[in-house]
């Protein structure tokens, strides 16, 4: 699906010099990282054996994964074409970017609104390493790269805002990102700060893996995951999920897996294991 969208950079390469290496500590090749085995399972190849291995034994346990991972970007591009277009929001903050593939939230967003301004956020080195091709933007528009955790918000509003203005509506993007975050009540922090900082009009859009919309062998699939590779994962429940959009209107269709949010008639598609919604600040 992306194979030929991401430039041959060799993983780890510094973003702002071309060939040197960011240090060995940051780049670990002897375990998988989310970011590289979501790549494998995407069709890329900025993957080491190790991520194809563990992205072949979760695939062996849980089949539908590769579904998930190509629900989960296509519902990224439904929810851009929308809120760029019929909602107006020319301002995106994208926080757990992962690696670039094609359609990423710049392109979707500008090819509706070119003048559209898009931050992305990441603190994994190899994320950083394909950053350049994040900042590719039309004339009338702009992106960014910040190299931050999504455990400070503090700091990712203050560095998007050298790029956004913040006192007009943002999307903010949180697309399977919340699911690192094990404690339920620091995920949530973490949500009430970022929009509680924004104005009305902004969205929040969440992708979040559950266990209760099937997927037989997902749970057995997340212990290998959090015994094999990192960072660990955890499924939440619909409840759960919901209480990050406390305070928002959630748009039609509401809570649903991401391959149904508005992707035609009822039914025609698949579920898979992965909650999709989008909420507005009132």
């Amino acid at each position: 699906m992306m194979g030929g969208s991401v430039p041959s950079v060799i993983p780890g390469a510094d973003v702002t010099e071309p060939g040197r290496p960011i240090a060995p500590s940051r780049v670990r090749s002897d375990i998988a990282h989310n970011a590289r085995v979501w790549n494998y399972w995407l069709g890329g190849g900025d993957n080491y054996p190790v991520d194809r291995a563990v992205g072949d034994r979760v695939t062996g346990m849980y089949p539908s994964i590769g579904e998930v991972a190509r629900a989960d970007r296509a519902f990224l591009g439904r929810v851009v074409r929308h809120l760029a277009g019929d909602a107006g929001i020319g301002q995106f903050l994208d926080i757990g970017t992962g690696l670039p593939t094609a359609d990423n939230t710049h392109e979707v967003a500008q090819h509706t609104a070119p003048d559209a301004r898009v931050v992305y956020v990441d603190n994994d080195p190899i994320v950083l390493a394909h950053a350049r091709s994040l900042l590719s933007s039309s004339p009338e528009g702009a992106t960014e790269y910040i190299e931050a955790d999504a455990r400070d918000p503090e700091h990712i509003l203050r560095a998007a805002g050298q790029t956004l203005d913040l006192r007009r509506p943002v999307a903010v993007m949180m697309l399977g990102i919340l699911n690192f975050v094990l404690d339920t009540d620091e995920a949530r922090g973490i949500v009430t700060k970022l929009m509680d900082a924004l104005p009305s009009g902004s969205h929040l859009v969440l992708t979040h893996p559950t266990l209760e919309l099937g997927g037989e062998g997902n749970e057995a699939a997340m212990r290998f995951w959090n015994e094999n590779a990192t960072p660990p994962i955890t499924a939440r429940s619909r409840f759960e999920f919901a209480s990050f959009l406390d305070g928002l209107d959630i748009l039609e269709p509401g809570i649903v897996s991401c391959s149904r949010w508005r992707a035609g008639p009822a039914g025609r598609t698949p579920e898979v294991a992965q909650f999709g919604a989008v909420g507005r600040k009132p």
